[in-house]
């Protein structure tokens, strides 16, 4: 029951579906953090010496609206992003780790719990429905809560 509870307590929450990692572990991801050195960069909680501020900190991850910059923070987008970042956002300062399918599935599925339980009702980055976006005619993206 303890160890449960050490397993439940090292994530922020559940994420919900639209969130959640196909064929992801979410404890396996915090350790593919750790074993592919993603801390020398990133503040990544829960990551044991994750605290460099080289690159963005990766807190609350499931509250972005966006992922490098320019695409919608989904699953599958971070899936690739982490497989692959410079096909992404060539000149980009994350390199190629080199991480398997299973290995970017499982470190994503870890992301997406950073932030869970703090998601507002309908998330971020969601096109705003008719005469949700005030006068313009044109779609928007729903703001942060």
């Amino acid at each position: 029951m303890t160890l449960l509870a050490l397993l439940l307590a090292a994530c922020d929450g559940e994420p919900p579906a639209q969130l959640r990692v196909a064929g992801g572990d979410p404890e396996r991801g915090r350790a593919v953090a750790a074993s592919h050195g993603c801390g020398a960069c990133h503040v990544i909680p829960g990551v044991r010496g994750a605290n460099s501020w080289a690159g963005p900190p990766l807190m609350e991850w499931a509250r972005r609206g966006y992922l490098a910059g320019h695409l919608p923070n989904s699953p599958e987008n971070l899936v690739a992003w982490l497989r692959d970042p410079q096909a992404i956002a060539p000149g980009s300062a994350m390199p190629n780790l080199g991480l398997t399918e299973k290995e970017a599935r499982d470190a994503a599925a870890y992301l997406f719990t950073l932030g869970a339980d703090q998601l507002p009702p309908v998330p971020a980055g969601l096109p705003l429905g008719p005469k949700e976006a005030g006068p313009r005619e044109e779609p928007r993206i729903r703001p942060r809560a």
